[in-house]
């Protein structure tokens, strides 16, 4: 196991531990109980060795060819912000059918790998992905199904604060694995830039 990017009270905190109250098999070794309430929780060590794993796989490419999306609301703001601190493409927001297989599509693109944050509301930019043959990095709550998914950040992907801190910490490390800032440095904003603001 890794050493914890950031202290374990920041990520209970944000609750990026907290799953949903259903789990799949996919994602039975990434939880760590079930709560009196019925909601699984995950293993916060796995989702920290996951993120690191997940920007050292990502630091493979130019940032520029990275594409990450969100249809969820919680989501748009962080991966926003997460293109503007990196340089990745962004598609916060409905993802147009076709904008990774139809070259005569006006906002065609093409991305060598994409995140998405939640294989469920994101499948037609997996689904388009598998297509074209390139790798999902995928962040996963409890009751996803990982069919098409090649890389798991195990997170709650449904909490507005959660969100945010995953895509911090992803910006953070990718930018530690490029070089662009030191390994013992932050990011210069915090990670409520991140959040979406209500």
């Amino acid at each position: 196991m890794s050493e914890l990017l950031i202290p374990l009270d920041k990520y209970l905190a944000a609750g990026l531990h907290i799953g949903t109250q259903q789990k799949t098999g996919d994602m039975e070794r990434y939880i760590y109980r079930v709560r009196s309430d019925g909601l699984y929780v995950l293993d916060v060590r796995k989702t920290n060795d996951r993120i690191i794993a997940a920007s050292k796989f990502l630091a493979k490419y130019d940032v520029d060819d990275i594409l990450v999306v969100s249809t969820r609301q919680y989501g748009q703001a962080p991966v926003k912000k997460f293109g503007e601190v990196t340089g990745a493409m962004t598609i916060p927001g409905r993802f147009i059918p076709g904008t990774l297989t139809n070259p005569n599509y006006g906002k065609f693109i093409e991305p060598k790998v994409i995140v998405v944050t939640d294989p469920r509301s994101d499948s037609q930019a997996i689904i388009e992905a598998k297509q074209i043959g390139i790798p999902v990095v995928a962040l996963c709550d409890t009751e996803n199904l990982l069919g098409n998914v090649d890389l798991v950040a195990p997170v709650n992907n449904k909490g507005r604060k959660a969100i945010a801190l995953v895509y911090w910490l992803l910006a953070t490390q990718l930018l530690r694995e490029k070089g662009i800032i030191k390994e013992d440095e932050d990011l210069d904003i915090p990670a409520t830039e991140f959040e979406l603001k209500i």
